[in-house]
């Protein structure tokens, strides 16, 4: 269960890092498109979300999705120019902070043992939650690219732990 505590609060600053990068943003920035094949900052964090619940939904309990509109949308098998016009920042941080809560309460429920087989569940979960901070900062990346040369903004400080560093320019919780 310590294991899973503590994942549970890499990924909340995997998030946290991720909202320096575009909380302070205007609306225009975070639905603004470098060129046609190129994604939005708000494309960017609709997708962390996506992945999110659909790792969670698909590897440790069926649940629907938040928003099912934007499950399309926020999917990278989808080519750039084909990604369609973003929700609102207030819709993508709603769906953003729902399955952020939805992470918290099913790996809870794992770590709790209220599940069906709890210790199969606690590696499947372990693993999870490493991938979905990874696939976070993954996407921070090319947000804190975007933020900083084409609209001239300063990129906040790394996020601070022992566990998180730089790969190849790449933030990453490097467990091994």
């Amino acid at each position: 269960m310590h294991e899973l505590a503590a994942l549970l609060r890499e990924y909340d600053r995997a998030r946290a890092y991720t909202d320096d990068l575009w909380k302070d943003l205007t609306p225009d920035e975070v639905t603004w498109r470098p060129h046609e094949n190129s994604s939005a900052i708000g494309w960017h964090l609709g997708h962390q979300a996506h992945v999110a619940h659909f790792m969670i939904r698909n590897l440790t309990a069926a649940e629907p999705s938040p928003d099912p509109e934007l499950d399309a949308l926020m999917d990278s098998a989808n080519p750039e120019k084909f990604r369609g016009s973003l929700p609102t920042v207030e819709r993508l941080t709603a769906f953003r902070d729902t399955v952020a809560e939805r992470v918290h309460a099913r790996i809870g429920d794992i770590a709790a043992g209220r599940v069906g087989a709890p210790a199969q569940l606690t590696v499947v979960a372990t693993h999870l939650l490493t991938a979905l901070v990874n696939h976070e900062y993954q996407h921070d990346q090319w947000i804190g690219e975007v933020r900083a040369e084409a609209l001239g903004h300063a990129l906040p400080p790394d996020p601070d732990g022992g566990t998180v560093r730089r790969i190849d320019g790449y933030l990453v919780l490097d467990c091994l």
